[in-house]
Protein backbone atom coordinates (compact mmCIF):
# COMPACT_ATOMS: atom_id res chain seq x y z
CA UNK A 1 0.00 0.00 0.00
CA UNK A 2 1.33 3.15 -0.64
CA UNK A 3 0.38 6.48 0.88
CA UNK A 4 0.56 10.21 0.29
CA UNK A 5 -0.42 13.44 2.14
CA UNK A 6 -3.41 13.37 0.29
CA UNK A 7 -4.42 10.25 0.80
CA UNK A 8 -3.61 10.67 5.31
CA UNK A 9 -5.00 14.28 5.09
CA UNK A 10 -1.60 15.82 5.96
CA UNK A 11 -0.50 19.44 6.02
CA UNK A 12 0.40 18.83 2.19
CA UNK A 13 -2.90 17.48 0.60
CA UNK A 14 -3.56 20.64 -1.27
CA UNK A 15 -0.31 20.14 -3.13
CA UNK A 16 -0.79 16.94 -3.46
CA UNK A 17 -4.31 17.79 -4.97
CA UNK A 18 -2.86 20.18 -7.39
CA UNK A 19 -1.17 17.34 -9.15
CA UNK A 20 -4.21 16.55 -10.97
CA UNK A 21 -5.07 19.83 -12.14
CA UNK A 22 -4.09 20.94 -15.41
CA UNK A 23 -4.28 24.57 -15.99
CA UNK A 24 -0.81 26.51 -14.81
CA UNK A 25 -3.33 28.89 -12.93
CA UNK A 26 -3.77 25.81 -10.50
CA UNK A 27 -0.09 25.83 -9.11
CA UNK A 28 -0.51 29.61 -8.57
CA UNK A 29 -2.71 29.17 -5.94
CA UNK A 30 -0.72 26.02 -4.03
CA UNK A 31 2.18 26.59 -2.11
CA UNK A 32 4.91 24.56 -2.95
CA UNK A 33 6.20 21.49 -0.74
CA UNK A 34 9.63 22.31 -0.07
CA UNK A 35 10.15 18.75 0.98
CA UNK A 36 9.36 15.45 0.12
CA UNK A 37 9.59 12.76 2.33
CA UNK A 38 9.88 8.83 1.24
CA UNK A 39 8.83 7.09 3.94
CA UNK A 40 9.21 3.19 4.44
CA UNK A 41 7.06 2.10 7.44
CA UNK A 42 8.77 -1.79 7.89
CA UNK A 43 12.04 0.13 8.42
CA UNK A 44 13.23 -0.67 11.80
CA UNK A 45 13.58 2.37 13.22
CA UNK A 46 10.43 3.72 11.81
CA UNK A 47 7.93 1.52 13.95
CA UNK A 48 8.08 3.90 16.74
CA UNK A 49 8.60 6.94 15.22
CA UNK A 50 6.51 6.93 12.10
CA UNK A 51 3.47 8.22 14.06
CA UNK A 52 5.52 11.26 15.15
CA UNK A 53 6.44 12.04 11.98
CA UNK A 54 3.02 11.60 10.46
CA UNK A 55 1.86 14.19 13.02
CA UNK A 56 4.61 16.58 12.43
CA UNK A 57 4.01 16.31 8.60
CA UNK A 58 0.00 17.04 9.06
CA UNK A 59 0.89 20.08 11.27
CA UNK A 60 3.74 21.23 8.21
CA UNK A 61 2.52 22.38 4.42
CA UNK A 62 6.22 22.71 4.12
CA UNK A 63 6.68 18.31 4.13
CA UNK A 64 4.74 16.15 0.99
CA UNK A 65 4.83 12.61 2.70
CA UNK A 66 4.93 9.61 0.63
CA UNK A 67 4.92 6.26 2.44
CA UNK A 68 5.92 3.01 0.47
CA UNK A 69 5.84 -0.36 2.00
CA UNK A 70 7.89 -2.35 -0.66
CA UNK A 71 10.94 -1.93 -3.08
CA UNK A 72 8.75 -2.39 -5.87
CA UNK A 73 6.59 0.84 -5.24
CA UNK A 74 9.72 3.52 -5.14
CA UNK A 75 9.06 4.20 -8.96
CA UNK A 76 5.80 5.09 -8.84
CA UNK A 77 6.15 7.51 -5.71
CA UNK A 78 9.11 9.03 -7.51
CA UNK A 79 6.33 9.83 -10.49
CA UNK A 80 4.35 11.62 -7.72
CA UNK A 81 7.39 13.42 -5.91
CA UNK A 82 8.49 14.66 -9.05
CA UNK A 83 5.40 16.12 -10.13
CA UNK A 84 5.40 18.02 -6.76
CA UNK A 85 8.72 19.87 -7.83
CA UNK A 86 10.14 19.66 -4.30
CA UNK A 87 13.30 21.14 -3.11
CA UNK A 88 14.67 18.76 -1.18
CA UNK A 89 13.93 14.80 -1.17
CA UNK A 90 14.22 13.60 2.04
CA UNK A 91 14.21 9.61 2.42
CA UNK A 92 12.73 8.34 5.94
CA UNK A 93 14.71 4.46 5.99
CA UNK A 94 17.26 2.50 6.87
CA UNK A 95 20.25 1.87 4.50
CA UNK A 96 18.68 -0.56 2.59
CA UNK A 97 15.39 2.07 1.42
CA UNK A 98 17.95 4.70 0.45
CA UNK A 99 19.75 2.49 -2.21
CA UNK A 100 16.31 1.45 -3.89
CA UNK A 101 15.73 4.97 -4.05
CA UNK A 102 18.90 6.31 -5.37
CA UNK A 103 18.60 3.09 -7.96
CA UNK A 104 15.03 4.79 -9.42
CA UNK A 105 16.59 7.97 -9.23
CA UNK A 106 19.02 7.02 -11.49
CA UNK A 107 17.22 4.44 -13.62
CA UNK A 108 13.75 5.89 -13.83
CA UNK A 109 14.63 9.65 -15.30
CA UNK A 110 11.91 11.21 -13.00
CA UNK A 111 13.63 14.43 -12.44
CA UNK A 112 14.99 14.23 -16.14
CA UNK A 113 18.79 15.70 -15.70
CA UNK A 114 17.45 17.85 -12.24
CA UNK A 115 16.78 15.38 -9.33
CA UNK A 116 16.69 17.12 -6.00
CA UNK A 117 19.26 17.24 -3.33
CA UNK A 118 19.17 14.19 -1.47
CA UNK A 119 18.77 14.42 2.42
CA UNK A 120 19.10 11.14 4.30
CA UNK A 121 16.90 10.90 7.54
CA UNK A 122 18.94 8.83 10.60
CA UNK A 123 16.45 5.50 10.47
CA UNK A 124 16.82 1.96 10.45
CA UNK A 125 18.77 -0.48 11.93
CA UNK A 126 21.75 1.14 9.87
CA UNK A 127 22.40 4.58 8.91
CA UNK A 128 26.35 4.73 7.25
CA UNK A 129 24.54 6.85 4.59
CA UNK A 130 22.83 8.98 7.23
CA UNK A 131 25.81 9.55 9.50
CA UNK A 132 28.62 9.93 6.10
CA UNK A 133 25.95 13.18 5.88
CA UNK A 134 25.88 14.10 8.91
CA UNK A 135 22.20 13.09 10.24
CA UNK A 136 22.87 12.00 13.60
CA UNK A 137 19.87 13.69 15.64
CA UNK A 138 15.95 13.13 15.88
CA UNK A 139 14.30 12.56 12.79
CA UNK A 140 11.90 15.31 13.76
CA UNK A 141 14.93 17.47 14.42
CA UNK A 142 16.51 16.57 11.08
CA UNK A 143 13.41 17.32 9.59
CA UNK A 144 13.15 20.79 11.31
CA UNK A 145 16.75 21.09 10.07
CA UNK A 146 15.75 20.81 6.03
CA UNK A 147 12.28 22.99 6.42
CA UNK A 148 15.36 25.83 7.78
CA UNK A 149 17.74 24.82 5.15
CA UNK A 150 15.44 24.88 2.00
CA UNK A 151 13.79 28.24 3.16
CA UNK A 152 17.41 29.21 2.06
CA UNK A 153 19.75 29.01 -0.43
CA UNK A 154 20.77 25.03 -0.56
CA UNK A 155 23.61 25.56 -2.20
CA UNK A 156 26.51 25.87 0.40
CA UNK A 157 24.77 22.79 2.33
CA UNK A 158 24.73 20.53 -0.52
CA UNK A 159 27.54 17.99 -1.57
CA UNK A 160 27.86 15.64 -4.14
CA UNK A 161 28.90 12.20 -3.88
CA UNK A 162 30.13 9.52 -6.28
CA UNK A 163 27.83 6.63 -6.62
CA UNK A 164 28.43 2.64 -7.39
CA UNK A 165 26.59 1.53 -10.23
CA UNK A 166 26.41 -2.65 -9.61
CA UNK A 167 25.48 -5.11 -12.29
CA UNK A 168 25.27 -8.95 -11.47
CA UNK A 169 26.91 -10.73 -14.46
CA UNK A 170 27.50 -9.80 -17.98
CA UNK A 171 24.06 -9.11 -19.31
CA UNK A 172 22.40 -7.40 -17.08
CA UNK A 173 21.89 -3.31 -17.89
CA UNK A 174 19.65 -1.87 -15.15
CA UNK A 175 22.24 -1.25 -12.89
CA UNK A 176 21.69 -1.23 -8.35
CA UNK A 177 22.83 1.90 -7.27
CA UNK A 178 24.13 2.87 -3.83
CA UNK A 179 27.37 3.98 -2.01
CA UNK A 180 28.70 1.21 0.13
CA UNK A 181 29.20 -2.57 -0.82
CA UNK A 182 30.73 -5.12 1.87
CA UNK A 183 31.75 -8.72 0.94
CA UNK A 184 33.94 -11.17 2.00
CA UNK A 185 34.13 -11.44 6.09
CA UNK A 186 32.37 -8.39 6.52
CA UNK A 187 28.72 -8.90 4.39
CA UNK A 188 28.79 -12.49 6.02
CA UNK A 189 29.50 -10.41 9.61
CA UNK A 190 26.33 -8.22 8.63
CA UNK A 191 24.51 -10.81 7.63
CA UNK A 192 25.23 -12.52 10.72
CA UNK A 193 24.12 -9.28 12.58
CA UNK A 194 21.06 -9.64 10.93
CA UNK A 195 19.72 -12.94 10.90
CA UNK A 196 21.26 -13.88 14.31
CA UNK A 197 21.81 -11.28 16.68
CA UNK A 198 18.92 -8.27 15.68
CA UNK A 199 16.13 -11.25 16.42
CA UNK A 200 17.18 -11.41 19.93
CA UNK A 201 15.81 -7.92 20.22
CA UNK A 202 18.76 -6.15 21.88
CA UNK A 203 19.29 -2.67 21.40
CA UNK A 204 21.45 -1.69 18.19
CA UNK A 205 24.07 -0.46 20.21
CA UNK A 206 24.83 -3.68 22.39
CA UNK A 207 23.76 -5.74 19.10
CA UNK A 208 26.32 -3.77 17.04
CA UNK A 209 29.06 -4.65 20.46
CA UNK A 210 28.19 -8.24 20.24
CA UNK A 211 28.88 -8.70 16.59
CA UNK A 212 31.84 -6.71 16.91
CA UNK A 213 32.86 -9.12 19.61
CA UNK A 214 31.99 -12.34 17.67
CA UNK A 215 34.00 -10.75 14.63
CA UNK A 216 37.32 -10.33 16.48
CA UNK A 217 37.52 -13.66 18.04
CA UNK A 218 36.64 -15.34 14.51
CA UNK A 219 39.61 -13.31 13.23
CA UNK A 220 41.95 -13.06 16.29
CA UNK A 221 41.28 -16.36 18.09
CA UNK A 222 40.51 -18.50 14.71
CA UNK A 223 37.29 -20.09 16.69
CA UNK A 224 34.57 -21.99 14.73
CA UNK A 225 31.35 -22.17 16.11
CA UNK A 226 27.28 -22.18 15.04
CA UNK A 227 27.05 -18.94 16.95
CA UNK A 228 29.99 -17.07 15.35
CA UNK A 229 29.91 -15.84 11.74
CA UNK A 230 30.85 -18.58 8.86
CA UNK A 231 34.41 -18.61 7.12
CA UNK A 232 34.99 -16.13 4.23
CA UNK A 233 35.07 -17.79 1.10
CA UNK A 234 38.30 -17.22 -1.52
CA UNK A 235 37.09 -13.84 -4.08
CA UNK A 236 38.55 -13.02 -6.87
CA UNK A 237 38.90 -9.24 -6.92
CA UNK A 238 40.33 -7.38 -10.40
CA UNK A 239 40.82 -3.84 -10.60
CA UNK A 240 40.20 -2.44 -13.96
CA UNK A 241 42.93 0.75 -14.77
CA UNK A 242 45.78 -1.29 -14.04
CA UNK A 243 44.77 -5.19 -14.84
CA UNK A 244 45.91 -6.33 -11.04
CA UNK A 245 44.00 -9.20 -9.19
CA UNK A 246 44.00 -10.10 -5.88
CA UNK A 247 43.15 -13.11 -4.80
CA UNK A 248 42.57 -14.92 -1.42
CA UNK A 249 40.50 -15.16 1.77
CA UNK A 250 39.73 -11.64 3.15
CA UNK A 251 38.27 -10.77 6.61
CA UNK A 252 37.38 -7.43 5.31
CA UNK A 253 36.25 -6.03 1.84
CA UNK A 254 34.65 -3.03 1.16
CA UNK A 255 34.05 -0.82 -2.01
CA UNK A 256 32.84 2.55 -1.43
CA UNK A 257 32.36 6.46 -2.40
CA UNK A 258 31.32 7.76 1.43
CA UNK A 259 34.02 9.94 3.10
CA UNK A 260 33.85 7.83 5.78
CA UNK A 261 34.01 3.94 5.83
CA UNK A 262 32.70 3.08 9.35
CA UNK A 263 34.52 4.98 12.06
CA UNK A 264 37.65 5.31 9.78
CA UNK A 265 37.98 7.71 6.96
CA UNK A 266 41.39 6.27 5.02
CA UNK A 267 40.09 7.43 1.77
CA UNK A 268 41.10 11.05 2.72
CA UNK A 269 42.26 13.27 -0.07
CA UNK A 270 41.81 10.33 -2.77
CA UNK A 271 41.02 10.45 -6.57
CA UNK A 272 37.47 11.70 -6.53
CA UNK A 273 34.98 10.10 -8.97
CA UNK A 274 36.65 6.91 -8.11
CA UNK A 275 35.51 4.05 -6.18
CA UNK A 276 37.73 2.88 -2.99
CA UNK A 277 38.75 -0.38 -2.73
CA UNK A 278 40.03 -1.81 1.14
CA UNK A 279 40.76 -5.15 1.15
CA UNK A 280 42.01 -7.02 4.26
CA UNK A 281 43.61 -10.78 4.41
CA UNK A 282 42.32 -13.14 6.75
CA UNK A 283 45.10 -13.40 9.14
CA UNK A 284 45.22 -11.50 12.65
CA UNK A 285 48.79 -9.72 11.70
CA UNK A 286 47.10 -8.15 8.65
CA UNK A 287 43.98 -7.00 10.61
CA UNK A 288 46.89 -6.15 13.72
CA UNK A 289 48.81 -4.16 10.74
CA UNK A 290 44.94 -2.30 9.81
CA UNK A 291 44.52 -1.00 12.99
CA UNK A 292 47.67 0.43 13.74
CA UNK A 293 47.75 1.41 10.23
CA UNK A 294 44.65 3.43 11.29
CA UNK A 295 45.20 4.61 14.92
CA UNK A 296 48.57 5.96 12.93
CA UNK A 297 46.39 7.74 10.29
CA UNK A 298 48.51 5.80 7.74
CA UNK A 299 45.46 3.31 6.66
CA UNK A 300 45.02 3.35 2.99
CA UNK A 301 48.29 5.85 2.93
CA UNK A 302 51.29 3.43 3.00
CA UNK A 303 51.64 0.09 2.45
CA UNK A 304 50.62 -3.00 5.38
CA UNK A 305 51.38 -6.67 4.50
CA UNK A 306 48.00 -8.40 3.73
CA UNK A 307 46.10 -4.57 3.45
CA UNK A 308 45.10 -3.87 -0.10
CA UNK A 309 43.97 -0.11 -0.82
CA UNK A 310 42.77 0.46 -4.42
CA UNK A 311 41.22 3.12 -6.84
CA UNK A 312 39.48 2.42 -9.85
CA UNK A 313 37.00 3.51 -12.26
CA UNK A 314 36.12 -0.42 -12.42
CA UNK A 315 36.16 -2.95 -9.93
CA UNK A 316 34.56 -7.13 -10.58
CA UNK A 317 34.23 -9.87 -8.18
CA UNK A 318 34.04 -13.69 -8.63
CA UNK A 319 33.71 -16.41 -6.36
CA UNK A 320 32.31 -19.87 -5.83
CA UNK A 321 29.30 -18.10 -4.00
CA UNK A 322 30.09 -15.44 -1.74
CA UNK A 323 27.63 -12.68 -0.16
CA UNK A 324 28.29 -9.15 -1.55
CA UNK A 325 26.19 -6.57 0.37
CA UNK A 326 25.24 -3.02 -1.48
CA UNK A 327 23.33 -1.09 1.42
CA UNK A 328 21.28 -3.58 2.62
CA UNK A 329 20.71 -5.36 -0.47
CA UNK A 330 22.53 -8.75 -0.89
CA UNK A 331 23.99 -10.12 -3.67
CA UNK A 332 26.41 -13.53 -4.50
CA UNK A 333 29.39 -13.33 -6.72
CA UNK A 334 29.76 -16.57 -8.33
CA UNK A 335 31.65 -18.30 -10.89
CA UNK A 336 30.29 -17.16 -14.78
CA UNK A 337 28.34 -14.35 -12.94
CA UNK A 338 30.74 -11.35 -11.33
CA UNK A 339 29.67 -8.80 -9.77
CA UNK A 340 30.89 -5.47 -11.37
CA UNK A 341 30.81 -2.17 -9.98
CA UNK A 342 31.82 0.63 -11.49
CA UNK A 343 31.02 4.61 -10.75
CA UNK A 344 27.73 6.09 -11.66
CA UNK A 345 26.59 9.94 -12.14
CA UNK A 346 27.08 11.69 -9.06
CA UNK A 347 24.12 13.12 -7.05
CA UNK A 348 23.88 16.17 -5.17
CA UNK A 349 23.04 15.69 -1.22
CA UNK A 350 22.06 17.83 1.65
CA UNK A 351 25.11 17.62 4.41
CA UNK A 352 23.25 18.78 7.57
CA UNK A 353 26.50 18.74 10.29
CA UNK A 354 27.78 22.17 10.11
Amino acid sequence: MLKSNSETGTGAAAAAGALDCPSPECHKHVSRPRIALLSNPKSTGNLAQLPRIREYCADHPDVFHYEVEHAHQIGEAMKVIARVRPKVLAINGGDGTVQAALTEIHNGGHFRDSPPPVAVLPSGKTNLIALDLGARTDPIETLERLIQLARTDLTPHTVARELIALRHGDGEQRPVIGMFMGGAGLADTMLYCRDKIYPLGLPNGFAHVLTAAAFLMKVFLGMKAGFLPPDPKPLQVSVHENGGTITGRFSFLAVTTLEKLLITNPFDGQRSGSLKLLAIEQRPSSMIGAIFAHLSGKLGRSQVRGVHFEEADGITIESDSSNIILDGETFHAERGRPIHLRPAMPLSFVKLAA
